[in-house]
């Protein structure tokens, strides 16, 4: 199966904040109730045969309360940690009763779960966004690469509070959470791989097995993003997409460059550091050089 195909298909359900990004609500979380009230005038159903009337505003009101624990989640585990952070102080600052908790979520992992899925299918719709679009298709590697990891790091840092949950709290939160976070680096890792396997066809990569590379590049990614969230003030997220294609570019054996020949191996770019044309070092590759 193409990868891609495969990460929009068999990604983590979502539940996430927004409709576009969330799938079936997680297990244990009870249906809005719906409507029971008389069939129009004038249909010629019975009371019997009327479909009931979904109760919009039971849904918008439970959509209100889910979203509302979601944020003050968010609040609370950057502030706080996860660790330190229990249901019943996620419930009274969110002015949510318990019961009403464990119908949208089955504990407290399954909430930071929502919230990691969150950021990361907004990395990957990112990804696929790019894809979407047909000059990327034709891109050389460095290019495309360059392309697609800007925009997923566009997505992942849009919110320093989300970020710091989805690569910082997340590790060493539960088993639970960790499956999940493998399920994701699966989906990732069939991705990169696929994206080596276009550059090796196209002549640009050496031919040899990614898989192992891969899943140390997504681990370089995690450690950098959540690098990032730890230190937003000391650098740019526009400087932390570029060392991440700095390091993409190099597991597929390429340097960085700014288009056709010019960014070759062997190019007057190292593994060590970016050089400019006039030899100098720029980017985050150079601290401590």
């Amino acid at each position: 199966m193409d990868p891609v195909r495969k990460s929009t298909d068999t990604s983590p359900a979502g539940t996430g904040r927004s409709p576009a990004r969330t799938g079936p609500p997680p297990a244990g979380a009870r249906p809005s109730p719906a409507g029971t009230g008389p069939p129009s005038a004038g249909t010629g159903q019975s009371a019997g045969d009327a479909a009931p009337a979904p109760d919009r505003t039971g849904q918008a009101r439970r959509a209100r309360r889910r979203e509302r624990l979601l944020s003050t989640a968010t609040e609370l585990f950057t502030t706080r940690g996860y660790p330190a952070t229990s249901i019943e102080r996620i419930c009274v600052t969110a002015r949510v009763s318990i019961r009403a908790f464990y119908e949208e979520f089955e504990g407290r992992e399954a909430l930071l779960i929502a919230l990691h899925n969150d950021v990361a299918r907004s990395g990957m719709e990112a990804a696929l966004t790019v894809l979407s679009d047909p000059a990327t298709e034709s891109a050389d590697t460095r290019d495309r690469i360059t392309a697609l990891t800007r925009a997923y790091v566009d997505a992942v840092t849009v919110d320093p509070a989300a970020t710091r949950i989805a690569f910082i709290e997340v590790i060493g939160a539960g088993r639970a959470v960790e499956d999940h976070r493998l399920l994701w680096r699966g989906l990732w890792t069939d991705f990169l791989t696929g994206e080596a396997a276009r550059a090796v066809e196209r002549g640009e990569a050496v031919r040899r097995d990614y898989a192992l590379a891969m899943v140390a590049l997504i681990g370089a990614v995690n450690e950098l993003v959540g690098h990032w969230a730890r230190n937003t003030s000391a650098f740019s997220p526009l400087m932390l997409a570029d060392e991440l294609v700095h390091h993409a570019l190099a597991v597929l054996g390429l340097s960085v460059g700014s288009g056709g020949s010019r960014g070759s191996r062997g190019s007057g770019v190292s593994v060590d550091g970016v050089v400019s044309a006039d030899g100098a070092h720029s980017g985050l590759v150079d601290e401590g050089k």
